[in-house]
């Protein structure tokens, strides 16, 4: 008997703990009903350039060769000339829609994704896209589907190339990208002529999407050290700078427009990803135009590291993000509310504002977050024995109502910087 009483409790243990491995990682994080808090009430820009290279390795991007030639020389003139510059900090798995939902909704795909192959959504979900008055979204039927099915309403525009196109025993996958440009092309064509087109891409608020698939699919095909790879960075640094010199030429040069160049994942030397190398994890970010800081020189102000000894960037200063960060950062350009399961900070290193606005819409983003985890633990509250519930001790209601009145009393005071830390 006492046996059987072993037996049947460790097989009870068992059960308990394999059920639990199910409870907390195959269960959404996300909770809803949140309220929506606006970015920026006095946006510098009106419309969003969001440029997503597939695959793509900071150091491949940033390395100069021998001769100090960079193989994106467009973006590099960016850098050194008009914008900001940093290092993407992905998080594992570094998978490509894992790491779109980061850039675009601004939260970590939770585990339960994998269940339906990365493809559909477990949960649906706010986004940037979804935030935006219209987006238009060229590239992937494995990437772009996923954004629009979770928006309400029909303003989130899709244009995706067939799945077989996607071939990786395709020795010319950068055709890949230059589909995604001529699609844009033809677009900004219609636009000059189509009313209804012209008046909605004259609308503020808008998004343009740019998923460039070739680098990844050529670095599978190929490796990260081939010709096919580097060559197609190559390719994506001028199709970017048509796409830019088109885009400002329709807009007649308004300097209304933001622009943002990043990935989703890197790459191992081996052609794979999906782990936490530096190689798969670090992604280069670059962002210029309407509301984006100018270059800051001075070697005094850099942040390096030996990963990026032989980029040639040390006169210019450094700033890295998380993943996350990217979503709020593209929010607060254009002037549209945070989107609600979004745990990205925005990097207010990367804005041209004064300390009064970058206060605004660093408060609003922690607002936006604060409503997540008090909706969170209101639900915790409720589904927890009232007499073990215990809330976080380091954020409870009356430190979150004294953290307010501080932060209320030094903006009354004009002191925003130090009301922004």
């Amino acid at each position: 008997m006492r046996t059987w009483a072993l037996i049947l409790t460790g097989l009870y243990v068992h059960i308990v703990l394999f059920y639990s491995i199910f409870d907390i990682y195959f269960t959404s994080p996300l909770v809803h009903g949140m309220t929506p808090h606006v970015s920026n009430e006095s946006p510098p820009a009106k419309r969003l350039i969001l440029f997503v290279a597939d695959g793509l390795r900071a150091d491949k991007f940033f390395e100069v060769d021998d001769d100090g030639k960079s193989r994106a020389p467009y973006l590099r003139s960016v850098i050194d000339n008009k914008g900001a510059w940093g290092v993407s900090h992905t998080r594992v798995p570094t998978e490509s829609r894992p790491g779109h939902v980061a850039l675009i909704a601004g939260f970590y795909e939770d585990v339960s994704a994998v269940a339906k192959g990365w493809k559909e959504n477990p949960v649906e979900f706010d986004s940037v896209f979804n935030e935006s008055r219209y987006t238009w979204s060229w590239g992937s039927p494995d990437i772009l589907p996923m954004f629009a099915k979770g928006a309400s309403g029909d303003h989130v525009l899709t244009d995706q190339y067939p799945p077989e196109l996607e071939d990786f025993a395709d020795s010319n996958s950068s055709k890949l990208d230059t589909w995604v440009f001529d699609r844009v092309k033809a677009l900004l064509k219609t636009g000059k002529s189509d009313r209804k087109l012209m008046e909605q891409l004259n609308k503020d608020k808008i998004v343009f999407f740019f998923h460039l698939l070739g680098i990844d699919t050529n670095g599978h095909s190929h490796k990260p050290q081939s010709r096919e790879y580097l060559e197609n960075i190559k390719l994506v640094d001028s199709g970017i700078k048509e796409m830019t010199e088109l885009i400002e030429q329709y807009y007649d040069n308004d300097g209304r427009t933001a622009y943002l160049m990043t990935a989703d994942h890197g790459m191992t030397n081996w052609g794979s990803h999906g782990a936490g190398h530096p190689h798969e994890t670090l992604t280069p970010l670059v962002a210029w135009g309407a509301g984006v800081r100018k270059p800051v020189t001075g070697k005094e102000r850099v942040d390096q590291d030996s990963y990026s000894e032989d980029w040639n960037l040390r006169h210019l200063k450094r700033s890295d993000v998380q993943q996350a960060d990217i979503a709020p950062l593209m929010a607060c350009l254009i002037g549209i509310p945070y989107p609600v399961n979004s745990v990205g900070i925005l990097p207010i290193d990367y804005l041209d504002a004064d300390d009064h606005q970058k206060f605004l819409s660093l408060y609003a983003n922690a607002k936006q977050i604060l409503s997540q985890y008090q909706i969170k633990m209101e639900q915790r509250k409720q589904t927890t024995l009232s007499m073990t519930f215990r809330p976080y001790s380091e954020l409870t209601p009356v430190l979150q109502a004294e953290m307010i009145r501080h932060i209320n009393k030094l903006t009354q005071a004009g002191n925003y910087p130090t009301a922004v830390i």
